[in-house]
């Protein structure tokens, strides 16, 4: 399958999921779980757009997780989705000591995640590679990342192959697709924990 159709086809489920949200809120502005569940979908879309609409949507998912947090403070599914929110937000930023201040927000929130629902293996990994975010961000602005012009995160290689590139730009491309990657794992695990927790018993 082509991999603008899949990003395409995931613009629709989580635009569907967010719209489904809002309107959600509009009728119970209470509703932890849905608040939950936007800033879920806001983090998921994050990934498709270009940097400037990714940390847009990330403060969006923010601001609905805290209030979903401020709802229900225990809501390990939330606290979890946060981290994952603040370590995105993180990675997006140039500057090491304030990706610093972010690493160490999403630490915190997954250790009050792994503290409310001590036995999740995807709280605990979380919180185990939130410790590695901060040298690995070191390494990408070492590797000049944030010197580049930023594409859409979402664009993979198939949407930029119709242009002739120098040959430094592939390396410039490879740096893109592990940051792409990285934003993706979290956000497949943000979807995968979420699904999990709302299983039936």
């Amino acid at each position: 399958m082509d991999p603008t159709q899949i990003d395409f086809e995931r613009i629709m489920i989580f635009e569907h999921a967010r719209i489904t949200a809002e309107a959600a809120y509009a009728k119970n502005p209470y509703d932890a779980d849905n608040l939950t569940k936007w800033g879920g979908a806001l983090i998921e879309l994050s990934q498709l757009g270009d940097i400037h609409e990714s940390k847009s949507m990330i403060k969006d998912a923010i601001s609905k997780l805290d209030e979903a947090l401020s709802i229900n403070p225990a809501k390990h599914e939330a606290l979890w989705c946060l981290g994952n929110a603040y370590t995105a937000n993180g990675f997006l930023n140039p500057d090491h000591d304030e990706a610093q201040i972010q690493f160490d927000q999403a630490a915190e929130c997954f250790q009050k995640a792994v503290n409310e629902c001590p036995g999740n293996e995807h709280y605990l990994q979380s919180l185990v590679n939130s410790s590695k975010a901060p040298d690995l961000h070191n390494e990408i602005v070492k590797q000049g990342v944030f010197n580049q012009p930023q594409p859409s995160l979402g664009a993979g290689p198939a949407a930029s192959s119709k242009t002739k590139k120098p040959a430094n730009k592939k390396s410039s491309d490879l740096k893109y697709d592990i940051c792409g990657w990285i934003i993706l794992a979290v956000g497949i695990m943000a979807w995968v924990g979420m699904a999990k927790s709302h299983m039936p018993q």
